[in-house]
């Protein structure tokens, strides 16, 4: 059975999106354009970029073994854990375990999290473009190399003809066996591994916000 394999941009790694913590890689917030339509068995590549000083270099790569949509994520004791706790550690502080509502109809509560306000009240504008697609992908399949991105040779983005650009890019896995296969022999023996902290983990406390595209350090 064919899959599809996504590879995007990182501008900002916080551990956040994608949340690497707690044995299983998720993505829960932002890019929702790709949470829409990803499936099991698809890959998801985040490759650096210029604000990191990592372009051509690989962030992270997971394979999805499993989606929830956030009422099931939030719900999930295994996954409380990936709730946000502000006072916490790094890696509790960046928490994209956000979203939960008492019924269908109710609007969403954002949990105080790297996505609410610098006060930690809800952010309108983060929540209506993380909601657009109620949908978490996980892996258990996954490695992160965070700040110690591992470079991709150019010879293999050449051969899917991958530059770095604005959005996403979508393959089918025929198109990007070359990434599939590079991303299998760098991993191997480290599968479920995080490499290195995040490039931005030193300010795991700050908060981003869609509305303004802006960073806002505590």
């Amino acid at each position: 059975m064919s899959s599809s394999v996504y590879i995007y941009v990182v501008d900002r790694d916080f551990g956040f999106a994608p949340n690497p913590f707690h044995g299983v890689c998720t993505l829960a917030c932002c890019k929702d354009r790709i949470r829409s339509t990803a499936q099991v068995g698809d890959w998801v590549f985040g490759m650096g970029g210029r604000r990191l000083k990592a372009t051509g270099r690989c962030v992270f790569g997971m394979r999805i073994t499993r989606t929830m949509t956030f009422d099931e994520y939030w719900a999930d004791p295994s996954f409380s854990v990936k709730q946000p706790l502000r006072n916490g550690s790094r890696a509790m502080m960046v928490g994209d375990n956000i979203y939960s509502r008492p019924n269908a109809e109710a609007p969403w509560h954002q949990a105080d999290s790297h996505h609410s306000f610098p006060d930690g009240s809800p952010n309108p504008s983060n929540i209506e473009k993380d909601t657009r697609a109620n949908k978490v992908l996980l892996s258990e399949h996954f490695i992160y190399f965070g700040s110690a991105a591992e470079e991709v040779p150019e010879r293999v983005l050449d051969a899917i003809g991958y530059s770095n650009a604005r959005n996403h890019r979508k393959f089918k896995d025929t198109d990007a066996e070359a990434m599939i296969d590079w991303f299998r022999k760098v991993s191997f023996g480290r599968i479920n591994t995080v490499v290195s902290d995040p490039f931005d983990f030193r300010n795991s406390d700050a908060r981003y916000s869609a509305g303004s595209n802006k960073i806002f350090l505590e």
